[in-house]
Parts: C-alpha cells; sequence; structure tokens
C-alpha cells in the first residue's frame, strides 16, 4: 500500500529538532511500500530545510530523492482544475496548493495514506477516493 508524503514529513525527517523527527524515522524504518514524493513538495521541502537547517541538510534531502529513498510522483495537467477545486473548497482553512496537489495526486492514483504531521488540513478534506486519509506516522 503506498504512501504520499508531504513537505513537514520531508521536513522533520532533515531536521533533529523538529517534534516529529523520531516519529518519522522509525515509520521509514518499519515502511516497506513505495513512499511518494509529490514533486510539488521538492521546492517547499528544499525551501524550509535551507532556511531551518542548511544547505548541506536539503541537499541530502534531494540525494536521497535522487538515490531513489522515495519515488517522485508528477502532478499531470490534468490535475491543476482538481488542486484550484480544492483550494476553493476549503479557502476558510488556508489549503494551499502544495496540499490540494497532494490530493489530487492521492485522488488519480488511489493513495489513502498521507504521512504528514499536518493533521489540521488533512483531517478535515474529504477526498473523492475514500472516507479520509489515514494520516501517518
Amino acid at each position: 500500500m503506498s504512501t504520499l508524503a508531504d513537505t513537514n514529513a520531508l521536513v522533520a525527517l532533515a531536521d533533529r529538532s523538529e517534534q516529529g523527527h523520531d516519529s518519522m524515522r522509525r515509520f521509514l524504518r518499519s515502511h516497506r511500500a513505495p513512499l511518494l514524493v509529490p514533486v510539488t513538495v521538492l521546492p517547499e521541502a528544499d525551501y524550509l530545510v535551507t532556511r531551518k537547517v542548511g544547505l548541506r541538510a536539503a541537499m541530502a534531502m534531494l540525494q536521497s530523492v535522487a538515490e531513489g529513498a522515495f519515488q517522485l510522483v508528477p502532478l499531470l495537467d490534468a490535475d491543476l482544475p482538481r488542486c484550484i477545486e480544492m483550494m476553493r473548497q476549503y479557502a476558510d482553512s488556508d489549503i494551499g496548493f502544495v496540499d490540494a496537489s497532494i490530493v489530487a495526486i492521492a485522488e488519480r492514483l488511489g493513495v489513502r495514506r498521507i504521512l504528514t504531521l499536518d493533521r489540521r488540513h488533512f483531517g478535515i478534506i474529504r477526498p473523492r477516493h475514500c472516507d479520509a486519509f489515514t494520516l501517518l506516522p
């Protein structure tokens, strides 16, 4: 069963001072299915890790993606209207483009599991393909 990773999951993995660092590491050690990273997550994660931890940590994170620790998933042209729809639907909750893209990709691929520390946003979203996401770790 595949899992999509949110930005804060990658940031927590890269930053030992993040509250979710240990739980993310434990999850990765026990997780056997592919961990999917939407391509929209990478720029945001790179920016945050560079700002919080430094360029070396950001490069190490990107290197792990390049070496196959995570499987990059593209955002397709057909996903963009769904992203905009999600942003409108959840405008009062400030669902941004990256979170909306994760939902659109999850719906397209039939993924029901999201690796995230963002319970506030992903906890309220009702995807089309299931009642609710399973939020990990």
